[in-house]
């Protein structure tokens, strides 16, 4: 059983930046693939950005050059650095991961290939 716990969220003006955690449980973390995925007010939850364990990051296009998805592995964490933010940018993030080893070159970016989530943390993102 892996638990996610997401932290970071809060109210940022658009151009501002905010950075969000993500602390795993699990001894084996550093085999993990981690995504970010959101949920914006009436829309259906999408992907944001993953790291495969093996350290390839895949991005939506929306936030590529804004956002930076990161790990620390030994202290069992992702991190989801959001920069030059804007209103539509406004969501409930989710840390998501997946104890799947996907070959290599492959980028898992559905909700359903990830088996684990955290609770979630709001991003408001003010005009």
């Amino acid at each position: 059983q892996v638990q996610l716990v997401e932290s970071g969220g809060g109210l940022v003006q658009a151009g501002g930046s905010l950075r969000l955690s993500c602390a795993a449980s699990g001894r084996t973390f550093s085999s993990y693939s981690m995504g970010w995925f959101r949920q914006a007010p009436g829309k259906e939850r999408e992907f944001v950005t993953m790291m495969a364990w093996s350290g390839g990051t895949f991005y939506t296009d929306s936030v590529k050059g804004r956002f930076t998805i990161s790990r620390d592995n030994a202290k069992n964490t992702v991190y989801l650095q959001m920069n030059s933010l804007k209103a539509e940018d406004t969501a409930v993030y989710y840390c998501a991961a997946t104890t799947t080893s996907y070959s290599s070159g492959y980028y898992p970016t559905h909700e359903s290939n990830y088996n684990y989530w955290g609770q979630g943390t709001q991003v408001t993102v003010s005009s």
